[in-house]
This record gives C-alpha cells, sequence and structure tokens, in this order.
C-alpha cells in the first residue's frame, strides 16, 4: 500500500540523515528564473534524490536545517517537501520526518521529475528508457492516427512537419519534432496517450542535445517524418506504422554512436 508510511520492521535509513553538510551548500540554490522560493528549494532537493544524493530511505534533513542550510523560511521548506510529496519522491511521518520513497514509486511522469532524471549522471539510461517507451506507444498510436486523424489534425500533423524541414537552429526543429509527435499522439483518437505526451516533450530536449546531429543525420530524419506524414494523411496505418519503426531505429543507432 501506498499510504506514505514506513512497512513494519523497517525504518528508513538514519545513517543517511541530515549529517551531510558536504552535500548541501548555500551558494548551489540559484533561484529558477520566475521560480517561487518554494518552487527552488524543491528543484534544488528533487534534483538531488534524482541524482542520488539522497538514496531512497534516506531521512532529510528537518525544516530548521533546511531553513539554515538554504536561508530560507521554514514556510517555504514546508511547501517545497509537499511538492515533492506529491511527485512521490518523499514521504513523511510525524517523529520520523521526511524520507526518500523507492524509486519504483517516484511519478516519473511528472515534468519536474523527468527533468531532473534527464540530468542525473546516467543520462544514457534515460535516453534508452525513453526509447524503448517509444518503441512500445509510438508505433501503434501512429498507426491509429493513419486510421482516425481528422483533416485538422492531418493539418497539425503536416504543418510541424514543414516546420522541422524549415528550422534554422537546433531549437527549433526540436519545438517543431515534439509538435508533430504530440499531434500524432491526439490524432490516435486514445485518450489515454494523450498525457503520455509529456513524456515525449520533456525527453525530447535532452535527447536531441544529447545526439546533436550533423546535417546529414537531420536531412535523413527529415526525409523519415516525412514519410511518417506521408502514410497517416494516405491513411496507410501498417505503412505508418513500419515508418515509425525506422525512425526509431534511426535514433537508436544515433545514441548508440554517441
Amino acid at each position: 500500500m501506498r499510504d506514505g508510511k514506513p512497512n513494519k520492521g523497517k525504518t528508513p535509513a538514519k545513517a543517511a540523515s541530515a549529517e551531510r553538510p558536504a552535500v548541501v551548500r548555500r551558494a548551489d540554490t540559484a533561484r529558477m528564473p520566475g521560480a517561487s522560493v518554494h518552487a527552488s528549494l524543491a528543484n534544488e532537493i528533487g534534483l538531488r534524490i534524482v541524482r542520488g544524493d539522497y538514496p531512497p530511505g534516506t531521512i532529510l534533513p528537518n525544516e530548521a536545517k533546511w531553513s539554515e542550510t538554504f536561508d530560507v523560511s521554514r514556510s517555504a521548506v514546508r511547501e517545497a517537501i509537499k511538492m515533492l510529496m506529491a511527485k512521490s519522491l518523499l514521504a513523511s511521518r510525524p517523529k520520523i520526518g521526511s524520507w526518500v520513497e523507492p524509486k519504483e514509486r517516484w511519478n516519473l511522469l511528472d515534468r519536474d521529475v523527468l527533468a531532473w532524471y534527464a540530468t542525473a549522471p546516467d543520462r544514457e539510461v534515460f535516453l534508452r528508457t525513453v526509447q524503448e517507451f517509444r518503441h512500445i506507444i509510438e508505433p501503434e498510436a501512429t498507426a491509429f492516427a493513419a486510421m482516425r486523424r481528422t483533416d485538422e489534425q492531418m493539418a497539425e500533423i503536416s504543418r510541424a512537419c514543414r516546420e522541422m524541414g524549415a528550422a534554422t537552429t537546433l531549437q527549433e526543429r526540436t519545438r517543431a519534432d515534439t509538435r508533430f509527435h504530440l499531434a500524432i499522439l491526439r490524432a490516435s483518437g486514445n485518450d489515454l496517450l494523450v498525457p503520455l505526451g509529456v513524456l515525449i516533450e520533456s525527453a525530447f530536449d535532452h535527447l536531441f542535445a544529447y545526439t546533436t546531429r550533423e546535417l546529414d543525420d537531420l536531412q535523413h530524419a527529415q526525409k523519415l517524418h516525412e514519410a511518417i506524414e506521408k502514410n497517416i494523411r494516405l491513411q496507410r496505418p501498417d505503412a505508418a506504422r513500419n515508418a515509425v519503426r525506422k525512425l526509431l531505429a534511426n535514433t537508436d543507432s544515433v545514441i548508440k554512436s554517441r
């Protein structure tokens, strides 16, 4: 049961609790642009949890310690901890404090958690995980899009594909690429697939920053996207499915070559 309480007979690891001054420093706590104090604090603590500074089971410093370390109010600390609990990174109990939950409980579809996960030391593992997810979801979603897409949805897919080809910067291309894949998920007609788009949206920036392709690679990738667009437009689900698999295989090979 996920009731926020430790199992009987098991206590979160106290050895890695509040006495970690070498890891936590005030100088590390730069404010996120436009973010509140508690959101910036949650970002800092969340990043340290995901990258392994505080392993699952670790009891975190108490409010007073966090407040002193980051020079923030206790109310900001409380709000930050609430944010991390809502993302299932932390659980809390009176007289014990807050501890790090097992990784399998983390909400990896949360935008913030994904961002922290993507910048962790094992980023390559994250990218491979994203690719596996795409192999599971995207081919069938694209086949459904070929069968179910509306004219308006098709126009959105085609526009994103054209914008990819016309992009002059990697950032512009990545944004158009993201819109292309999210539009296909929406066109699939399955409401449960749409929320999964947050994973694609969050991961693509990190994926493309990691693979940073040469011009020839980008031109080849563009042709693969155009093949997907064409087969959705012509309502050929089998061909659309195979076109996506070719694109994913291409991305797999780029990741392996880096």
